[in-house]
């Protein structure tokens, strides 16, 4: 019996791609550098090829499908994939310096690895790290002292691209009290924090009284002041280390949403270097979702 290969267009799954982080075909079409037409076009071609609708419109624009949720993860590790091929048989020696921008819990925690991973794969490149918090992470990249940035934002509209949705949680010493103390001690890392306009807002709807501890920029600081049970902070839950608790529902503390980890490039195009290092961080976040 004769089996009949058919292979996939990687220019159309790139498109759908964009279009899936962008929920816009407009702004897909500003970042692919095509007309929308021909964005609207290639999304049409590709749902004419699989034989299924790949998005719906909301009040919120475009939104995926059944069928384009199956697709997305397996295209986007396609494309990544296709790169990693053509830029080890094409020979291109990448080199020079990137700039990476990160958040400080996500440095040493989700972000290890892929610094580790790229540091190796491209001995030639010098790589500068800047922490900060995320809102100071989007004044550099737009200001032009960094070349990309991994920034945390809260779920909804954003000029990045979606790498990871987690949950925001509250976070204690285990068997700690500071989570039953009124006020409630809070330790914030900044206060440029990108969770901390949130988590006072929940807190004052909630009507609870709070204080804040400790609220100087440093992570480790404000990690041991939770370990001694001074305070209670708020980190993604993928970020929380081991030996502290992530509080449950009913301790008393209000519900906190959810953010995304956004990978966010320069307006006007990156470097290799910075498109390389962009293609290990979706890669290895990607990895590290499939795994969860």
């Amino acid at each position: 019996m004769l089996i009949m290969i058919r292979n996939l267009d990687t220019a159309l799954i790139r498109t759908f791609v964009t279009v899936a982080d962008k929920a816009s075909m407009t702004a897909a079409a500003n970042a692919l550098h095509l007309t929308q037409g021909a964005v609207s076009q290639q999304v049409k071609r590709l749902e004419e090829a699989l034989g299924c609708s790949l998005f719906e419109r909301d009040r919120r624009g475009l939104r995926l499908t059944r069928p384009g949720e199956r697709l997305f993860g397996k295209a986007k590790r396609l494309l990544g994939l296709n790169d990693e091929i053509w830029t080890e048989m094409a020979g291109t020696d990448v080199a020079g310096q990137v700039r990476l921008g990160v958040p400080y819990d996500l440095v040493g925690t989700l972000l290890a690895p892929v610094l580790k991973a790229y540091a190796e794969a491209y001995p030639r490149v010098e790589i500068s790290l800047l922490c900060a918090a995320s809102p100071d992470l989007t004044a550099a990249l737009a200001a032009g002292t960094i070349d990309l940035a991994v920034i945390e934002e809260r779920v909804g509209p954003s000029a990045g691209e979606c790498l990871v949705i987690d949950r925001l949680v509250w976070v204690g010493a285990k068997g700690g009290v500071a989570r039953a103390k009124r006020p409630l001690p809070v330790s914030i890392v900044a206060d440029t924090c990108a969770f901390r306009p949130v988590v006072l807002s929940a807190l004052n709807e909630h009507g609870l009284e709070w204080r804040t501890v400790f609220e100087n920029g440093n992570i480790d600081a404000t990690t041991a002041t939770v370990r001694s049970d001074l305070a209670v902070t708020t980190w993604l839950a993928s970020t929380v280390p081991a030996d502290l608790d992530i509080l449950p529902s009913d301790s008393g503390l209000p519900p906190l949403p959810n953010f995304s980890i956004n990978l966010h490039l320069p307006k006007y195009g990156a470097a290799p270097a910075a498109q390389e290092f962009a293609r290990y961080i979706r890669d290895g976040l990607a990895r590290r979702a499939v795994a969860a």
